[in-house]
C-alpha cells in the first residue's frame, strides 16, 4: 500500500491546483474597466441605432456577430493598444485574452488546432478500421471513441469561432462525453468486459461479465445525463463543477493506462485476459508516455500568458500539443489491439 500513497497524493495535488487555476472566468479586468464600458457605450450610441445588421460585413453575419459584439471587438483591440504603446499589462475581456479575428472567428489558431485534432481522429479511424482484426472485441469500442472524438472537436472548432452559451454548452457537453467514454472503454477493456459474440479469438463470457458491463454502461449513461442536466439548468454555469468532474474522470482514465504500464509486480491489471499477470508486451510503457504528454499539455491551461502577436495564446498550444499525443493513442490502441495475447483464449 505504501507504493500507492504518494502517487495519489500527487493526483490530489493536481486535481486541487488544476482546479484552482484553470476556471474560467466569466467577466475579467478588461471588460469590467470603466475606460472599456465607456468606449462600448459611445461606439453603440454612435454606430449601432443608425446601423442595419446588414451593414456588418459578410464573414460576421454569418458567425453571428452583432453590432454590439462588434463594438465590444473594436474597443477591446483600441485599448490593446493603447496599453502596449504605453507598455502597461494587456488585460483580458470575458475570460480570453484580446485575439485578432479572422473570417469571423474569435480565436482563429484554436480553431485550426481543434480542426487538426478532428483530422487525427479520422486518421485514427482509418488505422482502426485496416489494422484491428474483424470481429475483435475491442474495435467497435475504439471506433466509437474515435467517432464521439471527432464530435468534440467538430464543436471546440464552433465554440472558438462564436463564443456563445449555445456553443459553449456543446463544447463543454461533447468534451465531457469523450472524456467519460474514455473511462468507459477503458474499463471495458482493462477488466476484460468485452463481449465475446461472433470473436474470430474464441472468447467466452459469462454472465456476470454481462451483467457487470451493463452496469457500468447504465452508470456512465445516467452521470453523463445528470451531468449535462445539472448544469443546463442551473441559472448560471458552474464552471468550477464542470473542471472537478472532467479532471476527476480524466485522470481515472489515465492512472488506470499507468497501471497497465506498471511492472507487473506493482500492477493490479492483467493486460491479456488469458495470460499470466507477467505478460508485458515491448509497448507497454506507451500509455505511461501517453499520460506524461497529456499531463504536460494541461500544464500549458495553467501557465496563461497574453496571446502572441494576439493570435496564439496557452490555450491554442493545448489544442496543438493533443494532436501528436492522439497520433500516438491510436498507434497503441492498434499494437495491442493486434498483440499475440489476445489469441490464447479457448472457445
Amino acid at each position: 500500500m505504501k507504493a500507492f500513497t504518494s502517487p495519489w497524493k500527487l493526483v490530489v495535488s493536481c486535481l486541487l491546483l488544476l482546479t484552482t487555476l484553470t476556471t474560467p472566468i466569466v467577466a475579467s479586468s478588461g471588460d469590467n474597466a470603466e475606460e472599456f464600458r465607456g468606449c462600448v457605450s459611445l461606439c453603440q450610441s454612435r454606430t449601432c441605432n443608425n446601423l442595419p445588421s446588414e451593414a456588418l460585413p459578410l464573414a460576421l453575419q454569418l458567425t453571428g456577430w452583432t453590432c454590439a459584439d462588434n463594438c465590444k471587438y473594436e474597443c477591446m483591440h483600441l485599448i490593446t493598444d493603447r496599453a502596449i504603446q504605453h507598455h502597461e499589462r494587456v488585460q483580458q475581456y470575458f475570460g480570453k485574452w484580446p485575439f485578432w479575428r479572422f473570417a469571423g472567428m474569435q480565436e482563429p489558431a484554436s480553431v485550426l488546432f481543434s480542426a487538426l485534432n478532428f483530422a487525427a481522429h479520422v486518421a485514427g479511424v482509418r488505422k482502426l478500421r485496416a489494422r484491428v482484426p474483424e470481429g475483435h472485441p475491442m474495435k467497435k469500442y475504439y471506433l466509437l471513441f474515435a467517432f464521439i472524438s471527432m464530435n468534440a472537436w467538430v464543436w471546440s472548432s464552433v465554440f472558438h469561432t462564436r463564443d456563445l452559451p449555445t456553443t459553449e454548452k456543446l463544447d463543454y457537453f461533447s468534451a465531457a462525453l469523450a472524456i467519460l467514454y474514455a473511462l468507459y472503454y477503458t474499463v471495458i477493456r482493462l477488466f476484460h468486459l468485452y463481449p465475446a459474440e461472433h470473436s474470430p479469438l474464441g472468447y467466452n463470457h459469462s454472465a456476470a461479465t454481462v451483467t457487470t458491463r451493463v452496469a457500468l454502461t447504465i452508470a456512465c449513461t445516467w452521470a453523463f445525463l445528470v451531468h449535462v442536466t445539472y448544469l443546463t439548468f442551473l441559472p448560471r454555469f458552474d464552471y468550477s463543477y464542470n473542471m472537478v468532474f472532467n479532471l476527476t474522470i480524466g485522470m481515472a482514465h489515465n492512472l488506470l493506462w499507468v497501471c497497465y504500464s506498471l511492472p507487473s509486480r506493482l500492477s493490479f491489471i492483467r493486460r491479456f485476459r488469458d495470460r499470466p499477470r507477467s505478460y508485458r508486451p515491448t509497448f507497454a510503457t506507451k500509455p505511461a508516455l501517453f499520460v506524461l504528454l497529456t499531463t504536460a499539455a494541461t500544464f500549458l491551461e495553467v501557465f496563461d500568458f497574453p496571446a502572441w502577436g494576439r493570435i496564439i495564446d496557452a490555450h491554442s498550444l493545448w489544442h496543438l500539443a493533443t494532436v501528436p499525443i492522439a497520433v500516438l493513442w491510436y498507434d497503441f490502441l492498434v499494437q495491442d489491439a493486434c498483440d499475440e495475447g489476445w489469441r490464447f483464449s479457448k472457445s
